[in-house]
């Protein structure tokens, strides 16, 4: 297991998880919101978007766990090439989302949360959260019926990210949905 794609909506730990796994795997991370926001939140077209992931990937020769999903401009790319309920997405992002507020912690060119943006504009972080988190779930599920091949260890708690991250498993993780 060299090529790893960590999925779910936001706030549910895509990210630490992400970074732990690669460290864990010693392959590169990837964090798809990283490459996705650019100054003042701009964001790419499909196109630029497609070729930013497929540039980070290309640079990972010997593997990578990727965080993010972004679907709707990607499409499977980075599922086709990989070998994770919503009260707990709430509360890690308030929690996030809150620190970085607070310590006006710079994310990706120059931008920072803000409560505007968190909650009170149309399309603010936890109303996203809140609108795509079932959607989001079923897209997930089709994706994966749609790539047999891969293998997925579907998580869903803490304890299991946990357990999963200090297991010893050697790259034959079977396939497992719950």
């Amino acid at each position: 297991m060299k090529r790893v794609q960590v999925v779910g909506t936001s706030g549910s730990g895509k990210t630490t998880t992400g970074r732990l796994l690669a460290e864990r795997l010693g392959v590169q991370h990837i964090e798809l919101d990283a490459l996705h926001h650019g100054p003042n939140w701009a964001e790419p077209t499909a196109e630029e978007f497609r070729t930013r992931v497929e540039a980070a990937i290309g640079s990972a020769p010997d593997g990578w766990v990727i965080d993010g999903g972004y679907g709707s401009k990607l499409g499977t790319l980075v599922a086709e090439q990989a070998d994770l309920p919503l009260h707990v997405c709430l509360r890690r992002l308030w929690r996030r989302t809150w620190g970085r507020i607070i310590r006006r912690e710079e994310l990706w060119s120059g931008n920072r949360e803000s409560i505007r943006n968190a909650f009170f504009i149309k399309d603010s972080l936890f109303s996203w959260t809140i609108r795509r988190h079932r959607p989001g779930r079923k897209l997930i599920r089709e994706r994966i019926a749609r790539n047999p091949h891969v293998n997925v260890v579907h998580l869903r708690s803490q304890r299991e990210v946990d357990q999963f991250l200090q297991s010893d498993f050697d790259g034959d993780v079977q396939r497992t949905l719950g």
